[in-house]
């Protein structure tokens, strides 16, 4: 039961922090002042919809990242 736990604990460790990375910039510091960021109408918009779903899957990879630290440390080793 452990290693399952700490198998899948990985796991969303890991799409955790993928999913923090792949979100886009906010215009804020080094990269608004050289313009990386870019506007969204340039996609026709539909940039929006899609970190809509990203932040959405952030917010689920985050509830799984707490119930498996949860889960882990009500284990007993």
């Amino acid at each position: 039961m452990t290693a399952l736990l700490i198998a899948l604990h990985s796991v969303v460790c890991v799409v955790l922090v993928l999913l923090v990375l792949l979100h886009s910039g906010r215009d804020a510091g080094l990269s608004g002042a050289f313009g990386v960021g870019g506007s969204s109408s340039a996609y026709g918009g539909s940039t929006a919809i899609v970190e809509k779903n990203l932040d959405r899957l952030t917010v689920v990879a985050a509830i799984a990242f707490f119930l498996t630290t949860y889960a882990l440390s009500r284990v007993d080793f």
